[in-house]
């Protein structure tokens, strides 16, 4: 499915949840396709790099248009003169050889690359798992700017409410004309909020399209969704730590980058000796063109037509001397190795730094949501007990609109910790390696 039937699946549907969002992401996403292209590359560089360990054929044809000249030489006297007479050349020639000994260095290239191909594995695995973490926070943004528009539009209805009681007090001579420009005031401030709020859950879907890979419009709503509790986010510390350490795909990624530069440095090793091989092959040359000869050519007949060779054997190479390069590549390769075991021990940090404060993050989101409700329970309370006092003529227009004021405050207030509890169960998950 391309990324605009896609779009059209979710739009249709006009309300996205979590589950599409993450999907979306894993299919459509730029990076995951990216680092699934590199993953493809890896495995491609494997065959190239066994391909010095299989039997090597090859085969060469020529034609030349060539005169028949021969080289005068010194103390070889001869009386033939030169001439411009072109004559038609075959040549043709099989040729096979087979690595059977070289310390190391292609085996080691090629275990190298599988390794690398593993890594590029990994990494995708930890793209993925990435590309799903941003879209859950985008659903969690923009699902919280969904809440806070529902906060504003309740906050706008109960001031709209709260104006037309009051113009009735007024009208009646109960209520001083300053408590009607109040309300005036206090539902033109709540329209305000209502249009900030609209506009932050357009720009909160907008954000969401660019973490599911999509491209579009803002035209659908977002479900009422929050992530559930990451498995063992209650327990030790110390227990999420050595659970991520082993399950973390980047972890693994640098170990198998760490394992090809072994592989490699030995490799580079190895061009200190001789390689071994074993070769075969035949030729064919002369002037015969399909089996017919050439006729008023300067030669005996005798050499005529085409004449073959075969030969086999062993070749040994070795390159005794190459400008220290051999020392350089050992070199490169032993620091490049250092530096990965160096990046692989950095990362290990990061990962522990990570899940504790994920953790601690989603233990004091937890909390605070608790209070947040509560708070939104005595905010609500005291918003019905000032209705009622303002109603019977014992409170004031000022303590009516703080109540209001603190109920609204209060729902905003629940819905950031709504909204911190799933981004720290996200971050928790991303942590763990977790889908």
């Amino acid at each position: 499915m391309n990324v605009a039937a896609a779009l059209m699946l979710v739009l249709s549907a006009r309300t996205v949840t979590l589950e599409d969002a993450e999907r979306s992401a894993e299919e459509h996403l730029p990076q995951v396709l990216v680092a699934h292209a590199n993953t493809e590359a890896g495995v491609a560089r494997t065959e190239q790099a066994r391909s010095p360990l299989l039997p090597q054929v090859k085969i060469d044809g020529a034609y030349d248009r060539t005169t028949g000249n021969h080289v005068q030489k010194p103390g070889r006297p001869t009386t033939l003169s030169n001439s411009w007479d072109a004559f038609n050349w075959w040549s043709g020639s099989a040729t096979a050889s087979l690595l059977l000994w070289d310390f190391g260095q292609a085996l080691n290239r090629w275990h190298a690359a599988e390794a690398r191909a593993v890594g590029l594995g990994d990494t995708e695995v930890a793209t993925r798992l990435e590309a799903l973490a941003n879209a859950r926070l985008a659903f969690f943004r923009a699902r919280a700017q969904k809440a806070l528009v529902v906060v504003a539009q309740e906050t706008l209805a109960n001031q709209q409410r709260h104006l037309d009681q009051i113009q009735g007090f007024v009208e009646a001579g109960t209520r001083p004309q300053i408590d009607l420009a109040q309300g005036r005031a206090d539902v033109a401030e709540s329209r305000v909020q209502l249009i900030g709020a609209q506009n932050g859950y357009v720009l909160g879907r907008a954000s969401l399209n660019q973490a599911m890979g999509i491209t579009g419009d803002t035209d659908y709503d977002v479900a009422d969704q929050m992530l559930g509790p990451v498995p063992g986010e209650d327990g030790p510390v110390d227990t999420l730590i050595d659970e991520a350490v082993h399950a973390r795909p980047d972890i693994a990624s640098l170990s198998a980058q760490v394992r090809a530069q072994e592989l490699t440095a030995k490799a580079a090793r190895g061009g200190y000796f001789p390689t071994l091989s074993l070769v075969a092959g035949a030729a064919d040359a002369g002037l015969y063109l399909f089996g017919k000869t050439v006729p008023n050519q300067p030669f005996p007949p005798l050499s005529y037509g085409m004449t073959w060779n075969v030969f086999g054997g062993l070749r040994l190479e070795w390159p005794v001397f190459q400008g220290f390069l051999t020392r350089g590549q050992v070199r490169e390769a032993d620091a490049s190795l250092a530096g990965l075991r160096a990046q692989r021990d950095g990362l290990v940090q990061q990962v522990w730094v990570a899940v504790q404060q994920a953790a601690a993050a989603v233990r004091a989101a937890k909390e605070a949501l608790v209070a947040a409700r509560e708070v939104l329970t005595n905010a609500n309370e005291r918003l019905r007990l000032a209705e009622g006092r303002y109603e019977a003529g014992a409170g004031s227009v000022i303590e009516l609109g703080d109540a209001q004021l603190q109920a609204t405050r209060a729902a905003a207030q629940e819905v950031g910790a709504e909204y911190d509890l799933s981004n720290a169960r996200a971050q928790l998950a991303l942590a763990l390696a977790l889908r």
